[in-house]
């Protein structure tokens, strides 16, 4: 593996106005930045001082240098992103993808900004009264550029008319909000976790902060030891996961696609929740084994390797393009025993045929999505109380139809990345209310067994597995296992 690969990409310094300017110029620019940065803070504030047209907070101590393209293209990306018209990643590649202007330091800053707002969208707006931060993008785009590095980071200059309106926006302070504003939900959501949550105050900072960035081992290609031990050699800071035994968390997030660890299917990007749901179906080799809303595939990757590529994997799901895109990866892991299957929906007749024939179902539900707040914080924003209760209707029919694949004897996991307990406990009491035939067994038991090693916020909520990040430290997750039981 080559060292370069595992080395931050780096950043060009050129400045956009840099191509317009002489030799001469550009060598007097050098000479100052040289001397500002030589400057004690005495020498700045005298500096201020005798040129009356300079403030002090123009003078940069730290932090990125803001320009003028940055404070213009994050205001052209929030006027699209904050209408919430669709998911936020997908709206800022398309929009990255349209900038061949921008280099990789300003998309980094403007990326960075963009998830700043929707994590602190609520206190933004707070501030910003009566002004909607959609209907004013560019000066919601310097309202999270001062929060993010200060106001001292913004030149005046290149604030302009904004300049008066900003600073009476940032002279109102978010602590000074109410705790619904303050814990940066929409208040259905802000209403259920407060009444379910008894340390909601903590669970609320957590879902403000941005997500680690957590690995998978594949156990087809390689062992924990063996990658923990490779990334050393490079420099790469990383060390290995608290509960899962396939696990390795980074402290940074960097362009791991063109790692050899990655390109050779040693590795797979996956949180350590989504990795002991996986676990929990406890798949053993040679089974018949159903991901039964298989999404993307990292669980059923995850499942494959635990049945090291042996048995019959089937992957079902109603998304035709995100099950073609398994294929690459699938290669890329070695697996060889997987087969997507696209369906119409739950009660497609190529899942009545499969019918009594599996030993493990997991059925990963479509939910809100709660639990990942920390990585995708436009959700909270998008989701509301009617689209909840349409997506709690489909998790009971999904879970009506995926419990008829069991075979008796058989296992059957329900699992969300959510934190609402009628998304998650709630579900499965009506399960087992409407089929007797199926019993709940202690999911953390099943996970001791196979050496996982777990915290006591995990161990008090048995027989479920639950997971939240103020908690554990990862995505929120439910798992909850159920046995079909055996023909009388």
């Amino acid at each position: 593996m080559a060292e370069k690969t595992f080395s931050s990409r780096r950043t060009s310094t050129r400045r956009p106005t840099e191509k317009k300017m002489t030799e001469r110029q550009r060598a007097a620019r050098t000479r100052q930045l040289q001397e500002a940065r030589s400057m004690t803070k005495e020498e700045r504030r005298a500096k201020a001082g005798h040129h009356g047209d300079i403030s002090q907070r123009q003078v940069r101590t730290s932090g990125p240098r803001i320009t003028q393209l940055i404070i213009d293209e994050l205001g052209k990306a929030l006027s699209t992103v904050l209408k919430m018209d669709g998911p936020a990643d997908v709206l800022m590649s398309r929009f990255f993808r349209l900038n061949h202007k921008l280099g990789s330091r300003d998309r980094s800053l403007i990326a960075e900004a963009i998830f700043y707002t929707l994590r602190h969208l609520s206190t933004i707006s707070w501030q910003m009264k009566p002004i909607q931060p959609v209907r004013a993008p560019r000066l919601t785009a310097m309202v999270a550029l001062a929060r993010q590095y200060g106001r001292e980071a913004i030149d005046d200059r290149l604030i302009g008319n904004d300049a008066g309106p900003l600073d009476n926006i940032l002279r109102s302070k978010p602590e000074n909000a109410n705790e619904h504003v303050r814990s940066e939900l929409p208040y259905w959501l802000y209403d259920r976790l407060k009444k379910q949550f008894a340390d909601y105050e903590a669970l609320f900072e957590s879902m403000k902060e941005g997500a680690p960035l957590d690995l998978r081992v594949n156990l087809l290609k390689a062992k924990r030891e063996e990658v923990l031990a490779e990334m050393a050699e490079h420099g790469v800071e990383a060390f290995a996961t608290p509960m899962s035994p396939d696990g390795i968390r980074l402290t940074t997030k960097p362009g791991l696609t063109s790692w050899p660890l990655y390109k050779d299917g040693k590795i797979d990007v996956q949180d350590e929740g989504s990795q002991m749901i996986a676990r929990l179906v406890q798949p053993r080799r040679g089974e018949m084994v159903c991901d039964f809303c298989a999404g993307a595939g990292g669980k059923t990757l995850a499942l494959g390797a635990l049945m090291r590529s042996t048995g019959r994997l089937y992957a079902f799901d109603v998304n035709e393009k995100r099950l073609s895109g398994m294929a690459p990866r699938m290669r890329r892991a070695g697996l060889s025993n997987v087969h997507p299957i696209a369906i119409k929906s739950e009660r497609d007749v190529r899942v009545k045929r499969l019918q009594g024939k599996f030993d493990r179902v997991l059925v990963d539900a479509p939910c809100s999505g709660t639990g990942t707040l920390r990585r995708n914080p436009d959700l909270k924003w998008r989701m509301n109380e009617e689209e909840l209760a349409r997506i709690n209707a489909i998790q009971l029919s999904v879970m009506d139809s995926a419990c008829r694949l069991v075979k008796a004897g058989g296992r059957l996991v329900y699992a969300t990345c959510s934190l609402l307990r009628e998304e998650n406990q709630g579900v499965i009491e009506q399960f087992l209310a409407a089929h007797p035939d199926f019993e709940l067994l202690d999911g953390l038991e099943i996970l001791q067994k196979q050496g996982v090693e777990m915290p006591e916020c995990v161990m008090r909520e048995a027989p479920y597995f639950v997971m939240a990040p103020h908690q554990s430290g990862t995505d929120g997750f439910f798992g909850a296992v159920l046995q079909k039981k055996a023909s009388e």
